[in-house]
C-alpha cells in the first residue's frame, strides 16, 4: 500500500469511527459527546483547532503544526459526519477542481 492509499484508508477509518458514534451514549466517548452537543459546539471546536493550527504555522512550529493538523482534521471529520458529508463527497469536489486554476475556480463561484 502506498503512503497515499494508506492515508486515504486512515482518514476513511477515522471517519467511519466518528460516524459510528452518532447517536451513541455521550458518556461513551468524546466523539459521541461532541456529536450530541450539536453543530454549534462542533463548529466552535473546529474553529479553535483551526486557530491553533494557524498559530503553529506562523510560529513555524513543525511538531505543533503536525499535532494541530491532526486535531483540525479530526474535528473537520466530526463536522462532516454531523452534516451528513462523507470523505467521498469532498474528494469528488477536489477531483472536480483538479486542473482548474484557483483563480478561475474562485471566479466561477463569484469570489474574486
Amino acid at each position: 500500500m502506498t503512503r497515499s492509499e494508506n492515508t486515504d484508508a486512515t482518514i476513511l477509518r477515522l471517519y467511519e469511527t466518528i460516524a459510528s458514534r452518532k447517536g451513541s451514549d455521550p458518556a461513551s466517548s468524546y466523539t459521541a459527546k461532541l456529536l450530541d452537543q450539536g453543530t454549534g459546539k462542533i463548529a466552535q471546536k473546529l474553529g479553535e483547532e483551526a486557530v491553533e493550527a494557524v498559530i503553529a504555522a506562523v510560529a513555524k512550529d513543525r511538531n505543533g503544526m503536525i499535532g494541530e493538523s491532526a486535531d483540525l482534521l479530526y474535528h473537520l471529520l466530526v463536522a462532516w459526519a454531523d452534516a451528513g458529508i462523507t470523505p467521498d463527497d469532498v474528494l469528488a469536489e477536489l477531483e472536480r477542481r483538479e486542473g482548474i486554476s484557483g483563480l478561475a475556480e474562485k471566479a466561477a463561484r463569484g469570489e474574486g
